[in-house]
């Protein structure tokens, strides 16, 4: 897989994902969310979306981008039925860095994808292990979304 292709961020975490033994498809980057690294990749067992969460000047944790264009041209939330397995959203602050690893029902679980043309956004915030939430709903998705987070290198800043 050519690193240079894709966010330096989303090569980390794909490195990090792929099985020794695998050999993961080319990244295939998405027309939109190109500023959020957007890229969907084949791993053989899973069809991963990769995401980078952005730093945001107002507002504690990182936003992310996840929608598509719609045939009318307008957007619309991903759907649960896209055939995408994992969610994947690179995270990176003051010298912390990881990723989390969302499996398709838990987006569903959570509101995050649309299921059967129903609900769904458009975008959402993540909140690393590290992030200072100061808020009740902050706090409760801190908690679930902190179960599929991974702790990463942050050797680098990766941001572009």
């Amino acid at each position: 897989m050519p690193d240079h292709d894709v966010h330096p961020d989303v090569a980390e975490a794909l490195r990090a994902l792929t099985h020794p033994s695998g050999s993961p498809s080319a990244p295939v980057p998405e027309a939109d969310n190109h500023e959020y690294g957007a890229v969907v990749v084949d791993l053989g067992q899973e069809l991963v979306r990769f995401r980078v969460g952005k730093l945001t000047p107002a507002k504690v944790g990182l936003f992310v981008a996840v929608w598509q264009r719609a045939q009318d041209g307008f957007t619309e939330p991903f759907p649960a039925e896209d055939g995408v397995d994992l969610l994947v959203i690179t995270a990176r602050e003051g010298g912390r860095a990881g990723y989390f690893a969302f499996p398709k029902p838990v987006l569903a679980k959570h509101g995050i994808v649309s299921v059967n043309g129903v609900g769904g956004k458009r975008g959402f915030r993540v909140y690393p292990p590290w992030s200072a939430v100061s808020n009740r709903q902050a706090t409760r998705t801190q908690l679930w979304q902190c179960n599929y987070f991974t702790e990463g290198n942050a050797t680098s800043d990766n941001t572009k």
